[in-house]
């Protein structure tokens, strides 16, 4: 069953108005017609199964059946910063880490970085990174659709460590050393409903000066496992991971 995402919160009401890029989507897209059901997810994660009541030239009217009652989030939130990688990659991980939970996307210029946006470029960009996440969500019944944000800087990110319970970074050189007990350490402090940033450079990995920089404000280095990864892969696994530990060991 088709899903959307609203962007206003649940109020107890009989009626549901859909208009903007939804209602095209249900009715030149889907062509959906009164009596046909959907789901509809709301900003403050309640999420309504549905009934087409009316279609009109400018809205779809739909009425509530019932509440999804399963939570489908991750019991933390977590953040994906990643070093803006070539290509599409950026783009793949966006969409498979919606399916696997990730609360936040956040692409930066790291200093390995070859891929270069101006203003225009990256204001384009978050728009098709935006729409990427939103069909991720639905097509994986997510309860909140994911933000993306591009920052212009560095340092932006570095600024906004306090904002998180816990900031840790993926380092390769910390795999190579063989240490493995960081990310399950961290997570097993961590509680219901707390903030997690995990931080990921691009090709070529972050440099000394970015670790040290990282770490002087509160983040901590971890490995993933033996094996060295590749951009694309680390988020993934990260959020494989917290998943496996947070939600499978119950």
């Amino acid at each position: 069953m088709q899903r959307y995402f609203i962007n206003e919160s649940y109020e107890n009401q009989s009626e549901f108005s859909i208009t903007g890029e939804n209602y095209h989507h249900i009715v030149r897209v889907m062509r959906m017609k009164p009596e046909d059901q959907l789901f509809l997810a709301f900003t403050n994660k309640v999420v309504i199964q549905g009934e087409i009541t009316a279609v009109t030239e400018e809205k779809v009217l739909v009425r509530e059946l019932s509440k999804e009652e399963s939570d489908k989030e991750l019991p933390i939130h977590v953040t994906i910063a990643c070093g803006l990688p070539k290509g599409d990659k950026l783009e793949w991980i966006v969409q498979k880490g919606t399916e696997l939970g990730g609360h936040r996307f956040i692409g930066f210029p790291a200093k390995n970085s070859i891929v270069k946006w101006d203003h225009k470029k990256r204001g384009n960009k978050a728009k098709r990174l935006g729409k990427i996440a939103q069909e991720a969500a639905e097509q994986s019944h997510r309860q909140l659709m994911p933000e993306v944000l591009l920052l212009e800087k560095e340092q932006e990110l570095i600024d906004s460590f306090s904002n998180y319970d816990k900031v840790l970074i993926a380092y390769e050189e910390s795999a190579k050393q063989g240490e493995r007990s960081v990310l399950a350490d961290s997570l097993s402090k961590m509680k219901h409903g707390e903030s997690l940033l995990i931080l990921f450079g691009p090709e070529g990995g972050f440099s000394p000066d970015e670790i040290e920089a990282f770490n002087e404000q509160g983040g901590v280095s971890c490995g993933l496992g033996p094996r060295i990864l590749r951009a694309e892969t680390a988020p993934l696994y990260a959020l494989s991971a917290i998943s496996y530990q947070l939600e499978m060991l119950l």
